[in-house]
């Protein structure tokens, strides 16, 4: 069975003709790319979403939150 897998791993390793790899990544541009500017982006997206919902939980009590 492995025998039969070795020559579809070796393929995956060939480039497609008319492709041309790009210049490596450095680390700092690795870690911005893939670990930053996903946090980023979280971070943006929940400020907006807090601040477009903050001010309608102002002024409107629910019966939900309190107990009589």
């Amino acid at each position: 069975m492995i025998l039969h897998l070795l020559p579809t791993l070796l393929h995956l390793s060939t480039q497609e003709d008319g492709s041309l790899p790009g210049p490596g990544l450095t680390a700092l541009q690795t870690i911005l790319y893939f670990v930053m500017a996903p946090i980023g982006l979280f971070a943006v997206i929940s400020i907006v979403v807090l601040l477009a919902t903050a001010d309608r939980s102002k002024g409107r009590t629910s019966d939900l939150s309190r107990i009589d």
